[in-house]
């Protein structure tokens, strides 16, 4: 018995009409994935599937949160976590993935979705993650304000200040370096 066939989802001899699956994703979860992104969490998973004619629609909702580390402090954050996602299957000789299509071999006829779960999660982290102002820890803030450089683009009137806790200070070039902005202002 493998440690994901709990999160089997039978195909083949299922009866044209919408099933529902639903998965409570823990920390157990996340340790059985052993993926370093997301390492504990609390999230919610129904999958809805619709038979069709020649294939299934999976409709995969997803609420809860996980724990992930701060950008900025690496302490940990709980991030919330609200997806939706349709995935189409079908049923062929071997098993593959393309584009949006899915196709599981018909004499297994059942597809797991466990590893689908946790890549749709992932898919739902931003770019960058971060505390809300004031809650990061003040050790490494200090740190990071000590030791963070900000550049001030007086030109457009634009600053870069993405986080209003850190100081502001001029960034210093080195002039040997001057001649080559030229040759991005005339460009």
């Amino acid at each position: 018995m493998s440690k994901f066939d709990l999160y089997n989802v039978p195909l083949r001899d299922m009866k044209e009409d919408t099933h529902t699956f639903e998965y409570h994703l823990d920390d157990v979860y996340f340790k059985k994935i052993d993926s370093p992104e997301v390492q504990k969490g609390n999230v919610q998973a129904i999958i809805t599937v619709l038979k069709r004619a020649q294939a299934f629609e999976l409709q995969f909702v997803l609420d809860g949160s996980i724990v992930i580390p701060c950008d900025r402090c690496l302490d940990d954050m709980e991030l919330p976590i609200h997806y939706k996602e349709k995935l189409l299957v079908k049923l062929g000789k071997d098993f593959s993935e393309e584009d949006e299509m899915v196709v599981v071999p018909e004499s297994e006829g059942t597809i797991n979705v466990a590893w689908f779960l946790y890549e749709f999660i992932v898919l739902s982290i931003p770019i960058k993650h971060v505390h809300a102002p004031g809650e990061c820890d003040k050790t490494m803030s200090s740190k990071f304000k000590r030791y963070a450089v900000r550049q001030r683009d007086d030109e457009d009137g634009v600053v870069d200040d993405d986080d209003n806790d850190f100081t502001t200070e001029e960034t210093v070039t080195d002039p040997r370096w001057d001649g080559l902005q030229n040759i991005l202002d005339n460009n």
